[in-house]
Order: structure tokens, then C-alpha cells, then sequence
């Protein structure tokens, strides 16, 4: 979709919102203590706990858990800390929340206009 890395990261970092419900994606559980409120928590979390993986018995999906199973992070996030590039993100935005806060913005900014086509003045084209 031709995301770089570092906006690949920002835009995962959304997950610190809401929660899964097994009844509509087959996981179970929240990102973060508050998962009604943007922030940067995401990168501290994934970064601070510690992750077993485990299967879920009603949906036989795999996700990780922290120590007291309060908190989740699916396969996808757990590969942020895998990879170099990604971690190298993970790691500023932990630290920096003005930086994710711009990034993220910048990077929800560019997935909203897929698609989208402008004329040399920055109008949108319709049509062909």
C-alpha cells in the first residue's frame, strides 16, 4: 500500500484503542489499561510486559497475554518487536508522544487518501 516502515508502525498503534471481541475477530481482550483514550501507551505496553502466547479455547486463535492477562497483543504486534526497523519506531514512539501524535497523523492522513487523485493545484480529480 506504500507505507514506510515508520508509518506502518504509527498507524498499528491505533490497536491502543478499543478492544477484540471474539464474537466479531476471534481475540480477546484490550491493548492497553485505557483503551478509550489515544495515546502512546501501545509502545509502552508492547515494550514493558512480558508475553506468553496462548490459544484461545473458544476460538482456537492464538494472541499473548502480560502476566496477569489483563492485557493482549496479537501475532502482528509481536512481530514490532521482531523486526529491527519496526522496533527502532516502537521504541521512539514509547518515548516521544508528540512524535507518534504527528506521525500518526501524517500517516491516517496519507491511508485516507488512497485512491485519491489531485490536479497540479492539490484538487481532487473526479471521475477519470
Amino acid at each position: 500500500m506504500g507505507f514506510t516502515d515508520q508509518e506502518t508502525v504509527a498507524l498499528v498503534g491505533a490497536h491502543g484503542v478499543g478492544r477484540c471481541h471474539p464474537k466479531f475477530s476471534g481475540w480477546e481482550g484490550k491493548w492497553t489499561p485505557n483503551p478509550l483514550w489515544f495515546s502512546n501507551e501501545f509502545y509502552k505496553v508492547l515494550l514493558g510486559e512480558v508475553w506468553v502466547q496462548e490459544t484461545l479455547a473458544e476460538t482456537g486463535r492464538t494472541q499473548y497475554f502480560n502476566a496477569d492477562r489483563s492485557l493482549i497483543m496479537l501475532n502482528t504486534d509481536m512481530e514490532l518487536l521482531r523486526d529491527g526497523e519496526y522496533r527502532k519506531w516502537v521504541e521512539i514512539y514509547a518515548e516521544d508522544r508528540e512524535r507518534y501524535f504527528e506521525d500518526f497523523a501524517a500517516a491516517f492522513g496519507k491511508l485516507l487518501e488512497l485512491g485519491i487523485k489531485r490536479d497540479s493545484r492539490g484538487a481532487v480529480q473526479i471521475g477519470k
